[in-house]
């Protein structure tokens, strides 16, 4: 899913191969930096929270499933705050989401990845995983999917 009228609450302006880095500096103050990533951070965190929760419920629904079949949520970790929100809206447990923000920090598009890495032991046979994320450009997604083999073994 997109919404484009929203890019620019969560963007990054430049620099791109019409408009790189030096001519980015020569026009713009030093404290108005366009190679910077911007954020609406209020904005931006009442819509992914808005969107997670659809993309969630969107991926259940088309699979026969509810809330309470979900085994395991791995949220893009761009936030700790949205997970934390996610997670007591869904009413799922401490094991049942899967965070690492606080150790890595937003690594982009490789959060999901990288949970997954981090976390695969505790995966097992038969559980029902959505991965969820919101970010830039306002894009947002989920897939379901089934875990394929015991991970502990």
């Amino acid at each position: 899913h997109s919404e484009g009228k929203h890019a620019l609450e969560l963007s990054l302006k430049g620099p791109s191969t019409m408009h790189w880095v030096p001519e980015i500096i020569e026009e713009n103050p030093q404290e108005d930096i366009p190679y910077y990533p911007y954020m609406n951070g209020q904005y931006v965190f009442k819509n992914a929270v808005q969107r997670f929760s659809e993309v969630i419920m969107e991926g259940l629904q088309e699979n026969g499933l509810e809330v309470s079949d979900i085994d395991m949520l791995i949220p893009h970790q761009a936030n700790l705050r949205i997970s934390q929100f996610i997670q007591q809206k869904f009413k799922l447990n401490d094991d049942q989401v899967f965070n690492n923000i606080q150790k890595y920090g937003n690594t982009t598009n490789g959060t999901i990845p990288l949970c997954l890495w981090e976390w695969e032991s505790k995966l097992n046979k038969g559980d029902n995983i959505i991965l969820a994320a919101f970010g830039g450009g306002f894009t947002w997604g989920s897939i379901y999917l089934k875990w394929a083999y015991d991970s502990n073994k």
